[in-house]
């Protein structure tokens, strides 16, 4: 291992314990996760055939404590190879992912050290435990059992093979995706391909032309804050089709990207797996373990959101195609056409522009705006820390201050799109926050894809890209806030379905009158957003949700279906989406907000297979959540936000989810908030 390599396998010295990436190769990550690995089995090794009789501490908490510098290690590796990756990194992550699966594997399944776990579970009652400790308990408990921990030697060994498999293919699902993203880019060369595109869109396409290699020219890339903007405003219908085709097609091109073969080996595995495991499904294997319990309790939310959803969805199209007859072009609204027409309805119907928006949604403004948010609900202060260590010249980093003034961690914000991140946006961490080896603060990164300004120049946002920003620091103060002991039950360590319900809620604040009126300024002038503007904006806020509930519910819908599927021997992935949605009725004029060659949340890993429901299951809560704040008054009640502090953002997996959302509310929610909130009921 070269002397190099051992640097992300050391204590580092470094300002608040972050990695020191000037000194990180990427061609250093195998060496070091091989000694890592080593030093993790050793370690396990040594807890498995402790001769002593198992307690919590000389087995619960030394598995905590286990793995520390694998998780160093694959830490800085996974951000890295979302946030900014190369090719080295990605062979690097093609070789690691599938050991990270049979080391991970080969810990679960190892019978003695279930025992140990299984031995404390039985007399857990005369263990004399804290709640997080018999929370803690009862989750390893579960992973172990819902790992094939239980099962023969012959299930034993098929499960390893299995996770192998599907590491691998998780890791070659979002490559493809990753690489038809960044081979993707629509040139413009002359006055007409630029017609009808606004002059913040038009300065962001020549930036990224500038870095693609086109100097002089115009790129619309893959990224949604370049897509998205472009089919809102491009007048030129068949480049709209084009780069919408190019979009919707991601993972589902002709040669070595087509994500299809992938789709269909891993729901095959995923579906053989569950049923070594005695469910019958996949679907229903993941759902035992969260709030929702059963398939049909998903069904049931997607379902009741489906019709009123649709209904509207119908509405707005109609609106669309009379839009476009006015104008006098006769077409018949395609998914191409939805973001263009749309945008001159709500131009008619609200006098919105989406240019007269912008300038007031500059970047560092809508950071403030996140960062005093923060300060007002918790007591939360910022400090920008200038010259750091960081893996991009974009990167910034802030100190993180409690309501006493003391430290609370770091946060990292990576917010402009390029070539070597991933699409979307995620929050994430470099170190979870932990008490069980003295008091470890946690060191959380938001990742954006926004279209950088040219050099010299103001990044404006959108509303809906200032609500991004908002929704994964809403994940961030999760991680940030964390206080337990154990790394177990850290941050963003809770049930899938209610992960959401912090990012979602925070989302509120953006378009509170007090945040819009201090921090959406205009960035030329300083001139705060016009009371006129504002309340125009904000009585848009409903407009296009039966498409965006649609698009979202789709997919949700498809993952679903595909995940309880049992006929999978010749299973097409592009015919089972096309049946599902015509066996909803899906509008034509609309598609999946991710379809499934591109379903990154339920193929690049199982994170959010059979789980993309929970962004809803979460919303029913957020949106109950809220309405504990608004029926004070006041939307920033100190005492409300207290109980948020200490139930949801502190608590992590400390506790059931469904308890944790009773001690904040007093009880569990309804679904009318939501359809309220959409406005998907009058």
């Amino acid at each position: 291992m070269s002397e190099t390599a051992k640097v992300l396998l050391q204590d580092w010295k470094t300002p608040f314990g972050l990695p020191p990436f000037s000194q990180i190769k990427p061609e250093d990550f195998e060496g070091a996760f091989e000694e890592a690995f080593k030093a993790g089995e050793d370690n396990i090794i040594r807890i498995a055939q402790n001769p002593e009789e198992p307690t919590f501490e000389n087995t619960i908490a030394a598995l905590e404590l286990a793995e520390e510098t694998l998780e160093q290690v694959a830490s800085v590796f996974f951000n890295l190879s979302s946030a900014d990756t190369n090719e080295t990194l990605q062979q690097v992550e093609r070789s690691v992912s599938p050991k990270l699966a049979a080391y991970n594997t080969k810990k679960l399944l190892n019978p003695a050290l279930f025992k140990r776990v299984e031995t404390l579970m039985a007399k857990k009652d005369a263990l004399g435990l804290t709640p997080e400790q018999d929370r803690v308990l009862e989750r390893y408990y579960s992973i172990f059992h819902r790992a094939g921990a239980g099962l023969d030697e012959t299930g034993k060994s098929r499960i390893a093979e299995i996770n192998e498999r599907l590491a691998t293919l998780g890791t070659s699902f979002a490559q493809n995706v990753l690489a038809d993203e960044a081979s993707y880019k629509l040139v413009l060369e002359n006055e007409s391909d630029l017609e009808g595109l606004p002059e913040f869109l038009v300065k962001a396409a020549s930036a990224a032309a500038e870095e693609r290699g086109e100097p002089g020219k115009y790129a619309i890339t893959l990224s949604r804050s370049s897509i998205e903007p472009f089919l809102q405003f491009s007048k030129r219908r068949d480049l709209r089709e084009e780069a919408f085709n190019a979009w919707a097609k991601r993972g589902d091109n002709a040669g070595e990207t087509n994500n299809s073969a992938i789709v269909r080996e891993t729901v095959q595995l995923r579906n053989e797996k569950a049923k070594l495991l005695g469910f019958e499904s996949f679907a229903a294997f993941k759902l035992d373990d969260v709030m929702a319990k059963t398939t049909g309790a998903v069904d049931d939310l997607l379902t009741n959101v489906w019709g009123p959803a649709k209904a509207r969805a119908l509405e707005e199209a109609a609106d669309l195609q009379d839009m476009a007859q006015s104008e006098g072009d006769n077409i018949e609204i395609a998914p191409w056409d939805w973001r263009y027409y749309s945008e001159k309805v709500r131009s008619a119907k609200h006098d919105l522009d989406e240019e007269e928006i912008k300038p007031y949604f500059q970047l560092d403004q809508m950071i403030d705006a996140a960062f005093y948010t923060a300060t007002r609900l918790f007591g939360l202060t910022f400090k920008e820390l200038q010259e750091q260590d960081v893996y991009h010249p974009d990167v910034r980093v802030f100190e993180v201050f409690d309501k006493n003034g003391d430290h609370l961690g770091i946060f990292i914000g990576d917010y402009f799109a390029r070539a070597s991140k991933r699409s979307g946006a995620w929050m994430s961490a470099f170190r979870s926050q932990q008490k069980l080896k003295g008091d470890i603060r946690p060191i959380i990164v938001n990742v954006m894809n926004f279209s950088k300004a040219p050099e010299g120049e103001q990044t404006l946002l959108t509303f809906d890209d200032a609500r991004t920003l908002f929704h994964e620091f809403g994940h961030g103060l999760h991680g940030l806030m964390s206080n337990v002991t154990h790394p177990l039950v850290s941050g963003t360590s809770v049930a899938r379905d209610f992960v959401e319900l912090p990012s979602q809620l925070f989302e509120h604040w953006l378009a509170q009158p007090e945040i819009l009126k201090k921090f959406a300024r205009h960035y030329q002038t300083g001139e705060v957003i016009p009371e006129e503007l504002l309340e125009r904006l904000l009585a848009a806020a409903n407009f296009n949700q039966g498409f965006a509930t649609v698009e979202y519910l789709a997919t949700a819908i498809v993952d679903m279906a595909i995940h309880k599927e049992d006929e999978l021997d010749n299973l097409d992935p592009a015919q089972m989406e096309k049946k599902i949605l015509e066996g909803i009725g899906m509008p034509k004029e609309i598609i999946m907000r991710h379809r499934i060659p591109h379903l990154l949340h339920a193929f690049a890993g199982d994170g959010y297979s059979a789980g993309y429901y929970s962004y809803l299951w979460s919303e029913v809560m957020d949106a109950d959540a809220f309405e504990a704040f608004e029926e004070t008054g006041d939307a920033f009640d100190p005492d409300t936000a207290a109980k948020l502090e200490k139930f949801i953002y502190a608590a992590g997996g400390s506790q059931d989810p469904a308890k944790a959302y009773m001690d904040f509310r007093g009880k569990m929610p309804s679904i009318e908030p939501l359809l309220k909130g959409r406005g998907l009921v009058n």
